[in-house]
C-alpha cells in the first residue's frame, strides 16, 4: 500500500469536513456571535467530546487496533469477526450506563467543569439543559468510532474520514433552517449535534457489511481478547485522560474569564484544527494500522523507517502551517468570523488565541506521528507517564500566563505542553532504539527552513498591499485571503522544489 496515497486520500477527505466545519463556525457566528449562549453551546457540546475522545477515538481506539490487526492477520476473519462482537457488546453497556449517568447529573456536571457559569443562574440552566441533549452523542459517536477503527484495520480509510462532515452538515442545516423552531434558538445546535452523531454511525454500516464485519453486539466477559483490550485500554485511558483533563481545566479557568473567552477560544481552536485534522489525525489514522501490521511481522527496519517518513512529512508540511496561521491570524479570524453578532473586538481576541496555539502546532502533530509507534506494540505505559508530566507542567503554565495574557495564555500552556509532550515521546523513542533517523535529516531541515523564511517574507509583504481586513463582504474578503494563502503555498513548494524537494519524493510502500 502506498502510504503517501492513503494519507492523501484521507486528507482530502477531511480537508472537506474541515471546509464544511468553518462554513458551520461562520454561520454560528453570524447568528449567536460569542456570548452566554454560544459558551454555554460549546461546553455542552465539549464535554461528551472529551468522553469520546476518552473512552472511543483515543485510549478505545489504541487498545483495540492492535488486537484487531493481530486477530485478522494471525487468526482469520472468523476470529476477528466473533472478536468485534463481544467489544461491541461491552462497549454498547459501558457506554449507555455513562450516557444516562450524564443526563441525570447534568447539573453537577457543569457544575464540576464550569464553575463560574453557577454565577449567572440562566446560563448555568441553559448549559444544563443542552448539556441532556448533547451528552447521547457519546454513545453514537463511540459506536461509530468503533466501526471507522475496524474499518481502518481493513485498510477502508475514506469512509471512516467522511463521516465528520455528517455532523458538520447537520448543524450546518439546523443553524440555517430550523432555529425558529427552538426556544431558545441555541437549543437547536444541541440536537443538530444528537442527529449528526446517529448519520455517522448509520452510514458506516453497509461499508461494515462488504467486508463482513457487520456483527451484533454480544456480551462475553470471559473472552480473552476482551479481556486483552479491556487491560491495554486502562492506562490508554488515563494517558488520554490526561490530555482531556487538561482541556476541561482550561475551561474552568475561562469560565471564570470575562463572557466570550470560551467562544475565543473554541474559534481559535477550530483554525487550529484544520492543519491538525487534515495532517494529524490522517497521520495518525494511516500510522496505527500500518505500525501495528509491520510490528507483528516483526521487521523492526521497516517499522522505523515508516516513523521516520511520518516524521519527516510531518516537518515538511507542519512548520508552514504553523508559521502561515500566525501571520495570517488577523486575516483568517475578520474574514470567516468577524460579520453580524461576532464583533470587531471578538475577531481581536479570537486572534490572540490562534497566535499561541499556532506555537503548538508542530508539538501537536508530532505526537500523531511518535504515539502511534508506542500504540502499535501495546506500550501505553510510557506516552501515559509523559502526559501525566506534560498535565503538571501545563497547569503550572496556567497559573503563570493567565494573569497576563487571559484566555491567549490558557492556549499558549497547551502549545508549550504539547511540545514538551512531543520532545519526550521522541527521546522516548530513541533510548529504547525504536527510531533510527535516516541519513540527511540535517540539510532536511536546512532546506525546509529556507522556504518557510521566504514564505513568510512573500505573506508580509503582500499583506502590507491589501487594504484593511474589515472592509468589503465576505467574498471580497475571501477572495483576498485565498490570494494570500495560493501565494504562501507557491513560495513555499516552489521554493523547495528550487532545493531540490519535491513532495512525490515521499512516495513509498509499506509492507502490509
Amino acid at each position: 500500500m502506498n502510504l503517501l496515497k492513503s494519507l492523501a486520500a484521507v486528507s482530502s477527505i477531511t480537508m472537506i469536513s474541515r471546509v464544511l466545519g468553518f462554513i458551520r463556525d461562520t454561520i454560528i457566528a453570524r447568528a449567536f456571535g460569542a456570548g452566554m449562549a454560544t459558551d454555554a453551546f460549546f461546553i455542552a457540546f465539549k464535554l461528551p467530546n472529551l468522553l469520546r475522545r476518552i473512552f472511543a477515538e483515543g485510549a478505545f481506539s489504541q487498545a483495540f487496533v492492535p488486537i484487531l490487526a493481530g486477530y485478522k492477520s494471525q487468526q482469520g476473519d472468523e476470529a476477528a469477526r466473533t472478536f468485534v462482537a463481544y467489544v461491541a457488546g461491552l462497549l454498547t453497556l459501558a457506554l449507555a450506563i455513562v450516557t444516562v449517568l450524564g443526563m441525570v447529573a447534568a447539573p453537577w456536571v457543569i457544575w464540576a467543569t464550569a464553575p463560574g457559569f453557577a454565577t449567572t443562574p440562566e446560563k448555568f440552566e441553559l448549559t444544563s439543559d443542552m448539556l441532556r441533549v448533547t451528552f447521547p452523542y457519546i454513545l453514537l459517536i463511540s459506536l461509530s468510532s468503533l466501526a471507522g477503527a475496524i474499518l481502518n484495520t481493513w485498510n477502508r480509510f475514506a469512509v471512516p474520514a467522511f463521516v465528520p462532515t455528517l455532523l458538520n452538515v447537520s448543524m450546518i442545516i439546523f443553524a440555517l433552517f430550523l432555529t425558529p423552531y427552538f426556544d431558545p434558538p441555541i437549543m437547536a445546535l444541541g440536537w443538530a449535534v444528537l442527529v449528526g452523531g446517529l448519520a455517522q454511525l448509520l452510514f458506516q454500516l453497509p461499508h461494515l457489511k462488504k467486508i463482513g464485519m457487520l456483527v451484533l453486539p454480544r456480551l462475553n466477559l470471559r473472552d480473552s481478547g476482551v479481556w486483552r483490550v479491556m487491560k491495554h485500554m486502562v492506562p490508554a485511558i488515563i494517558g488520554v485522560s490526561v490530555s482531556q483533563i487538561s482541556l476541561i481545566i482550561n475551561t474552568i479557568f475561562a469560565s471564570f474569564l470575562v463572557a466570550g473567552s470560551v467562544s475565543w477560544m473554541y474559534y481559535a481552536d477550530r483554525l487550529m484544527e484544520l492543519p491538525s485534522g487534515v495532517l494529524g489525525v490522517a497521520l495518525g489514522t494511516i500510522l496505527l494500522p500500518t505500525l501495528s501490521k509491520t510490528y507483528a511481522n516483526k521487521d523492526r527496519q521497516e517499522y522505523s523507517r515508516i516513523l521516520d517518513w511520518g516524521l519527516r512529512l510531518c516537518f515538511v508540511l507542519v512548520l508552514p502551517c504553523s508559521l502561515a496561521l500566525a501571520i495570517l491570524s488577523e486575516p483568517l479570524t475578520v474574514s470567516l468570523f468577524q460579520y453580524g453578532q461576532f464583533t470587531a473586538f471578538d475577531a481581536a481576541m479570537t486572534q490572540r488565541a490562534l497566535i499561541a496555539y499556532s506555537l503548538g502546532l508542530l508539538g501537536i502533530i508530532m505526537i500523531k506521528v511518535l504515539a502511534p509507534g508506542f500504540y502499535a506494540q501495546q506500550n501505553i505505559r510510557t506516552p501515559v507517564k509523559i502526559a501525566i508530566f506534560t498535565l503538571v507542567v501545563t497547569q503550572l503554565l496556567n497559573l503563570v500566563f493567565i494573569g497576563p495574557l487571559q484566555h491567549a495564555g490558557l492556549a499558549l500552556a497547551i502549545s508549550v505542553g504539547a511540545c514538551i509532550n512531543a520532545g519526550l515521546l521522541f527521546w522516548q523513542m530513541r533510548r529504547q532504539k525504536l527510531f533510527v533517523a535516516q541519513p540527511g535529516w540535517t540539510k532536511y531541515l536546512f532546506k525546509l527552513v529556507l522556504a518557510v523564511l521566504v514564505m513568510s517574507a512573500v505573506l508580509l509583504g503582500l499583506m502590507q498591499l491589501m487594504p484593511a481586513w474589515d472592509h468589503g463582504n465576505m467574498l471580497e474578503r475571501f477572495i483576498r485571503l485565498g490570494g494570500l494563502v495560493i501565494a504562501g503555498v507557491l513560495a513555499y513548494f516552489g521554493t523547495l522544489l528550487l532545493l531540490g524537494l519535491r513532495l512525490k519524493d515521499f512516495a513509498r510502500k509499506s509492507l502490509m
